[in-house]
């Protein structure tokens, strides 16, 4: 028997450090108290076709945290993953969809994120789907980005609104170029005017996975607004009577369940 923890990490502004987002992580905890971390737990889930029914906890849970932190009027966002599979449930979608409808009051402060390799490989259906949570308010975020040749209109058509760059990819794109610093897959741009062009596609940029203070400095040449890392916090578990008063009602978990008997993932 396993229980599904939830975890808070800040996302802070820069340079001043004040958390304005959470992103937030699912954790798997056994029968002893073991916390098993999702490379270990996958192997656990994915067999057992739990993987679903783990996002769409972790979507809802999402929803109830934000609702919880309007109510002590705490103005932060929380980032919570999506994958393509909750995307394209035809089970699941609707009933989360009609979910979101009721609690569309809260768009603003809940994003929904993909790995840039997922957003790629959506289809047809996906797209329909993130187009109906965008027209419900709802914004996006790409993490795990590590091609920096971007379909910036694309990337505004799908309502892309934050993108997640390691520190150490971005500094690792830095190099001289005839006596400036550019990104080496965009060297007509200074380096320093990277993040202004995603901006102007309404996009921003976070440096994750910040581990140290020169790094800091480093991102803040780049002009980055936003920061995420053990630098700044790590992800912290929510406590166990949090979770239960943000326990799913018994028919948005049926959904899930009815996926992991029909075979999917």
């Amino acid at each position: 028997m396993f229980t599904v923890d939830l975890y808070l990490q800040p996302v802070v502004s820069l340079p001043q450090r004040r958390t304005v987002f959470y992103e937030s992580f699912s954790r798997l905890r056994d029968e002893s108290g073991r916390v098993m971390m999702p490379a270990e737990y996958l192997s656990v889930a994915e067999p057992e076709g739990l993987v679903s029914a783990i996002d769409n906890l972790l979507l809802f849970r999402c929803v109830q945290i934000v609702r919880r932190l309007a109510k002590s009027d705490r103005k932060v966002g929380i980032f919570c993953n999506i994958s393509l599979a909750s995307l394209g449930d035809e089970v699941f979608f609707p009933q989360f969809l009609e979910f979101l409808a009721k609690n569309k009051d809260l768009a603003g402060a809940l994003i929904f994120e993909l790995g840039q390799t997922a957003f790629s490989e959506r289809g047809s259906t996906e797209a329909r789907n993130m187009a109906k949570l965008a027209d419900l308010g709802f914004r996006f975020s790409l993490d795990k980005v590590n091609d920096l040749e971007l379909d910036f209109a694309d990337l505004s058509r799908a309502d892309v609104k934050f993108l997640k760059i390691s520190a150490d990819v971005l500094l690792d794109q830095l190099l001289e170029v005839e006596g400036r610093m550019a990104l080496r897959t965009m060297r007509d741009l200074q380096a320093s005017d990277f993040a202004a062009l995603t901006r102007r596609y309404g996009v921003e940029v976070i440096a994750e996975k910040v581990e140290a203070e020169r790094q800091v400095i480093d991102i803040l040449e780049l002009d980055i607004g936003y920061g995420q890392g053990h630098l700044f916090g790590e992800p912290r578990a929510i406590r166990d009577q949090v979770l239960a008063e943000t326990a799913p009602p018994s028919d948005f978990m049926q959904a899930a369940l009815r996926r992991r008997t029909a075979g999917g993932r």
